[in-house]
This record gives C-alpha cells, structure tokens and sequence, in this order.
C-alpha cells in the first residue's frame, strides 16, 4: 500500500521560501512514475484546493494564485515529488498535502503546515 510522506513545512516571514516534499513507499518505481502527483492545500475554514499537478510526462497544472512564484517538480528516481514555493504570502499559510493519483485510485499524505508570517 503506497504512503506519502510530506516534509519541509515551516514558518517563513512574507517574501520568504520554503521547498516541501512529498516521499512516496509501498509500492514500486514503476507506480510512481506512471502517477499524476498534486499538492493541495487547506488554509483555516476554508476547502481543500489545488496548488499544482505534474503528469507522468511532466505536465504541469497550476493555481492562479501560485503561478509565477511556485514550481512542482518530480524524480521518479526517488519516488518523490517537490513544490519550491518563492515570494510567500500571509495567504499562503495553510496544511499543505501531497496527493498520488494512479490507476484510478489516489493517496493522501498526512500534511505539513506552512505559515507565512512577519
């Protein structure tokens, strides 16, 4: 059974950046690399929402809000995805969650908080 496991989370004032990643295990290479991988994030009161995608080939998919300052990226050598945030904003804070979709089915990480504060 595949698990995603997030990291990188932090505080960080406005302006700042943070790199989070996302470590997949469980289940082989081959999975990983035939798998859409998305972050999503969830701020205080407010619905899940999509930050970004990267498709098995390498496609990208992003948020209005994020483009231009966040950058998703993969190695299907270390079964691991990555989103670079750069020029943070206080609305940027939220749990930030990873999410492998394969096959029709899809896997959520636990989450990593992410705070954007001065």
């Amino acid at each position: 059974q595949v698990q995603l496991v997030e990291s990188g989370g932090g505080s960080v004032e406005p302006g700042g950046s943070l790199r989070l990643s996302c470590a997949a295990s469980g289940a082989s290479g081959r999975i990983f690399s035939a798998s859409t991988m998305g972050w999503y994030r969830q701020a205080p009161g407010k619905q899940r929402e999509l930050v970004a995608t990267i498709s098995r080939l390498g496609s990208t998919v992003y948020a209005d809000s994020v483009k231009g300052r966040f950058t998703i990226s993969r190695s299907n050598l270390k079964n691991t995805a990555y989103l670079q945030m750069d020029s943070l904003r206080p609305e940027d804070t939220a749990v930030y969650y990873c999410k492998q979709q394969v096959q029709g089915s899809y896997t959520w990480g636990q989450g990593t908080q992410v705070t954007v504060s001065s």
